[in-house]
């Protein structure tokens, strides 16, 4: 018997871990902008969102990576549980997990400078921190592993006889790799992109989040039928 389909708590503590990735992208989209908003000298069109991780109030995003890495990594238990093959490979949490695991370890280690941001620093550091890498090494498991993931419960999807969520999966990680190259494109100076580089992050980022979320209010929507479909004993 799966893990989602045995009655009382055991189903109950995976509907509530598939709640935390229901809500991981919304708190860390609505975070993000509400402090890019309030700060002086930053410009969402143009730096990134690691950015906000650096000054007096970096606290506040260095937590918002915090509690997003934890809700993917709960979200990604909860859809490890759930099991089902209409709902995914187990290929797809493990990615969606490593993708916590680096959301929490980009607020652990804060970015360079970037993009003149904070004010009256350069463009582009001249050489990085070990901190600054280890940043960047961070986003790795975010801005690959988790299109990687969408490609995973793509193939699931289309073999389940679901090609409607395999292509919403498949163009989540065509759009999440292209945006995130045209991002990496506008941070490294390139003269067109520059003033874009937190344009593309932000779609980048809203796109592979906003999946997370459909995916595991789908994973929440199937696996009550799932258990409903299932004699007893099974």
């Amino acid at each position: 018997m799966k893990p989602a389909a045995a009655p009382g708590r055991p189903a109950a503590w995976t509907r509530g871990l598939l709640r935390c990735g229901l809500a991981a992208g919304l708190v860390f989209v609505a975070a993000f902008l509400v402090e890019g908003a309030v700060r002086d000298g930053y410009r969402p069109l143009r730096h990134p969102v690691s950015s906000l991780a650096l000054g007096s109030r970096g606290w506040v995003q260095a937590a918002n990576f915090a509690v997003t890495g934890t809700l993917f990594v709960a979200g990604a238990a909860g859809l490890s549980r759930a099991g089902d093959r209409a709902v995914g490979a187990q290929a797809g949490p493990a990615l969606i997990g490593a993708a916590g695991a680096g959301l929490v370890a980009a607020g652990v280690f804060p970015t360079d400078p970037v993009s003149g941001y904070p004010p009256g620093t350069p463009d582009a550091p001249r050489a990085p921190s070990r901190t600054g890498t280890a940043h960047n090494l961070a986003a790795v498991p975010v801005f690959l592993g988790l299109p990687a993931a969408a490609l995973c419960y793509s193939w699931r999807s289309f073999r389940a006889g679901q090609p409607g969520f395999g292509r919403y999966s498949a163009g989540t990680a065509i759009t999440m790799l292209a945006a995130t190259a045209l991002a990496a494109a506008g941070f490294g100076q390139a003269p067109r992109l520059a003033g874009l580089g937190g344009l593309f992050q932000r779609a980048s980022i809203v796109t592979g989040f906003t999946w997370l979320s459909v995916l595991s209010a789908r994973a929440l929507r199937l696996a009550p039928a799932a258990r409903a479909a299932r004699p007893p004993g099974s």
